[in-house]
């Protein structure tokens, strides 16, 4: 395999998990932060991290929208519900591993 056609796969692999999750508004950030250690906002901070390390004018708003596909406000209007006590409990013990 070439270089290059590693990294057409990889883009490939990282536009199926975006747009997985952008089919899945269901699944919280939190339940996703639990379970996977990372969440939408994880990924919208690597791919800023990869625009700045290439130098590409990207700001965290335009990064988040790639995500999120819309308007982070907007989406968290839409989709984001308040964490469950059980949920945020979960997520305040995995920080402090």
């Amino acid at each position: 395999m070439t270089e290059q056609e590693h990294l057409e796969l990889e883009a490939a692999a990282f536009r199926q998990l975006v747009q997985h999750l952008r089919s899945r508004p269901d699944v919280q950030n939190i339940e996703l932060m639990n379970l996977a250690g990372f969440c939408r906002n994880c990924l919208s901070k690597w791919y800023k991290a990869a625009a700045d390390d290439i130098g590409l004018p990207v700001t965290a708003e335009q990064a988040r929208e790639e995500i999120y596909g819309m308007p982070y406000s907007e989406w968290k209007s839409k989709y984001q519900k308040e964490a469950s006590s059980e949920q945020q409990a979960a997520f305040d013990k995995g920080s402090k591993s």
